[in-house]
């Protein structure tokens, strides 16, 4: 058994998801659309701004708590909606809703995940929140608004960028489904997962459990695949978002915001807050990374809206200064994926402990012991992007 006190980083848990977790559910997490240029950047023009270090600062009684959306997190970090994380590793929502809710972070479900709302709203904590795609049957997506609600989700985050599916070249090239097909080179490879194997074969969630079972003329995967495909809504527009927030009733948060044009739109919705995203590059290659987006769009509007942001986040340093940039929440999907897929909960959790070790440490350096007084003075001028 691995000795996950010897991980000491997210590119650690990478390394073991990928040895460990089948080729088409390990590339469908770790890849983006087209070229993957929007998904590199994400990470990289993280490590373009520079930090400054101060010295002789007392360092003592330092606190990363703060709120997301008025509830009180260790830090400002949530676990994002990832779609098919029950192919990561068995049970996959089940056991990183329950390594959240140990570590005090909001854990977001999927509209596509594996384990249903209800399966997971018995291990979430108050930190339940649940993502909600906009789907062409609108009686489908009043039930699911239902069983929210009904599961306790304390706040409901519409994703806007998915009206159409982004161009990812390796799903498309490993002809990504749930359960994998029994291809030859399927079989081969999952031959080399026993780990894997073995975990699903103990579990009947295998299928999309928001879906299968929820949805009339859906009797099989076939059918649901086709359904899926068909139903991500390409006329999707802010009276819809009125629509849905009138029959939620409770906190929304919009996702998918990269312009400040629509930040103001959010504002304009009654949203809670927006997350700036792209995706994790998985949608519009070509556009910018979120940490480049961000400034110009905590310009617009960040005095009344909660701005927080998700893409590209690997590491505490990359919280710390998405926080000094403005954004007041952030969101991981691979970085949690991965330590999913390399150790299931325990995993979830080693990549909790490295991001919040890396952020208090940081925050230190920097010469602060609280968060409320991080700003945009922690960066080496010229070398952080502006508004």
């Amino acid at each position: 058994m691995t000795d996950l006190s010897k991980i000491t980083c997210i590119e650690d848990l990478r390394q073991m998801a990928r040895r460990r977790v089948p080729r088409m559910f390990y590339d469908y997490a770790d890849s983006g659309s087209w070229t993957e240029s929007t998904y590199r950047a994400n990470e990289s023009d993280f490590q373009k701004m520079l930090l400054r270090q101060r010295v002789a600062v007392n360092m003592e009684g330092r606190s990363t708590a703060t709120t997301m959306i008025g509830q009180a997190v260790t830090m400002p970090v949530a676990l994002a909606p990832t779609g098919l994380t029950g192919m990561q590793h068995a049970d996959g929502e089940i056991a990183a809703a329950r390594a959240a809710r140990k570590f005090g972070v909001p854990f977001t479900l999927s509209t596509m995940s594996i384990c249903s709302i209800e399966d997971v709203a018995q291990h979430a904590g108050p930190g339940f929140w649940f993502q909600l795609y906009v789907m062409r049957d609108r009686d489908f997506i009043e039930r699911l608004i239902e069983r929210a609600k009904a599961a306790g989700c304390g706040a409901l985050v519409i994703t806007l960028d998915l009206q159409i599916m982004g161009q990812r070249h390796k799903d498309i090239k490993n002809g990504l489904s749930t359960p994998p097909k029994p291809t030859l080179s399927n079989l081969i490879n999952l031959a080399t997962k026993p780990r894997w194997c073995l975990g699903m074969l103990g579990t009947s969630r295998r299928k999309f459990g928001n879906i299968h079972g929820h949805v009339k003329g859906v009797t099989d995967m076939s059918n649901l695949g086709a359904w899926t495909a068909d139903q991500f809504d390409p006329r999707l527009s802010w009276s819809d978002v009125e629509w849905i927030k009138k029959r939620w009733g409770g906190k929304i948060i919009i996702k998918g915001i990269m312009e400040p044009e629509d930040a103001r739109l959010a504002v304009d919705s009654g949203a809670d807050a927006l997350v700036v995203s792209n995706h994790g590059g998985r949608q519009l290659d070509g556009a910018p990374s979120t940490i480049t987006a961000l400034p110009a769009i905590v310009d617009a509007v960040g005095s009344q809206i909660e701005v927080h942001l998700d893409s590209g986040i690997r590491s505490g340093q990359d919280v710390l200064k998405a926080w000094a940039l403005g954004a007041r929440g952030t969101y991981i999907g691979r970085a949690f994926l991965y330590g999913l897929g390399a150790a299931g909960e325990a995993g979830v959790t080693r990549a909790l402990q490295i991001i919040h070790k890396e952020l208090d440490v940081t925050m230190a350096f920097s010469g602060h012991t609280r968060l409320e007084t991080v700003d945009k003075t922690i960066f080496r001028p010229g070398t952080y992007p502006l508004a």
